[in-house]
Protein backbone atom coordinates (compact mmCIF):
# COMPACT_ATOMS: atom_id res chain seq x y z
CA UNK A 1 0.00 0.00 0.00
CA UNK A 2 1.40 3.78 -0.93
CA UNK A 3 1.81 5.88 1.46
CA UNK A 4 -1.38 8.35 -0.04
CA UNK A 5 -3.15 5.42 0.45
CA UNK A 6 -2.57 4.86 3.87
CA UNK A 7 -3.17 8.60 4.57
CA UNK A 8 -6.40 8.65 3.35
CA UNK A 9 -7.14 5.67 5.89
CA UNK A 10 -5.86 7.68 8.66
CA UNK A 11 -8.87 8.57 11.23
CA UNK A 12 -8.72 12.98 11.41
CA UNK A 13 -7.12 11.87 15.26
CA UNK A 14 -4.51 10.29 13.77
CA UNK A 15 -3.51 12.52 11.11
CA UNK A 16 -3.46 14.83 13.25
CA UNK A 17 -1.24 12.91 15.77
CA UNK A 18 0.84 12.40 12.78
CA UNK A 19 1.44 16.15 12.46
CA UNK A 20 1.75 16.88 16.34
CA UNK A 21 4.82 14.33 16.44
CA UNK A 22 6.24 16.25 13.60
CA UNK A 23 5.80 19.17 15.15
CA UNK A 24 7.31 18.30 18.15
CA UNK A 25 10.38 16.45 16.35
CA UNK A 26 10.85 19.92 14.01
CA UNK A 27 10.45 22.10 17.36
CA UNK A 28 13.23 19.88 18.97
CA UNK A 29 15.62 19.90 15.53
CA UNK A 30 15.15 23.49 16.35
CA UNK A 31 16.73 23.71 20.05
CA UNK A 32 19.52 21.17 19.14
CA UNK A 33 20.44 23.78 16.84
CA UNK A 34 20.17 26.89 18.86
CA UNK A 35 22.41 24.69 21.76
CA UNK A 36 24.94 23.97 18.74
CA UNK A 37 25.66 27.34 18.56
CA UNK A 38 27.10 27.33 22.26
CA UNK A 39 26.49 31.17 22.83
CA UNK A 40 25.59 33.53 25.55
CA UNK A 41 23.27 35.19 23.28
CA UNK A 42 20.88 32.50 23.04
CA UNK A 43 19.39 32.14 26.10
CA UNK A 44 16.31 33.68 25.47
CA UNK A 45 16.34 31.83 22.36
CA UNK A 46 16.77 28.45 24.47
CA UNK A 47 14.12 29.33 26.83
CA UNK A 48 11.58 30.05 24.02
CA UNK A 49 12.44 26.96 22.05
CA UNK A 50 11.79 25.11 25.62
CA UNK A 51 8.08 26.48 25.66
CA UNK A 52 7.35 25.55 21.97
CA UNK A 53 8.92 22.06 22.87
CA UNK A 54 6.27 21.81 26.09
CA UNK A 55 3.65 23.10 23.98
CA UNK A 56 3.84 20.63 21.10
CA UNK A 57 4.49 17.56 23.56
CA UNK A 58 0.94 18.67 25.22
CA UNK A 59 -0.79 18.81 22.01
CA UNK A 60 1.17 15.00 20.82
CA UNK A 61 -0.35 13.96 24.36
CA UNK A 62 -3.96 15.39 24.20
CA UNK A 63 -3.75 13.79 20.40
CA UNK A 64 -2.81 10.46 22.01
CA UNK A 65 -5.11 10.58 24.20
CA UNK A 66 -8.06 11.63 21.60
CA UNK A 67 -6.99 7.95 20.16
CA UNK A 68 -7.26 6.33 23.17
CA UNK A 69 -10.35 7.62 24.03
CA UNK A 70 -11.52 6.61 20.36
CA UNK A 71 -10.37 2.83 20.24
CA UNK A 72 -12.00 2.43 23.80
CA UNK A 73 -15.17 3.86 22.41
CA UNK A 74 -15.42 1.39 19.32
CA UNK A 75 -14.30 -1.11 21.48
CA UNK A 76 -17.57 -0.83 24.01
Amino acid sequence: MNQQAAASQKTRAEQETENEANRLREQVDAALAIVALRSRDEIDSLNMAADRIERAARDLADALRQIAEQHQTSEE
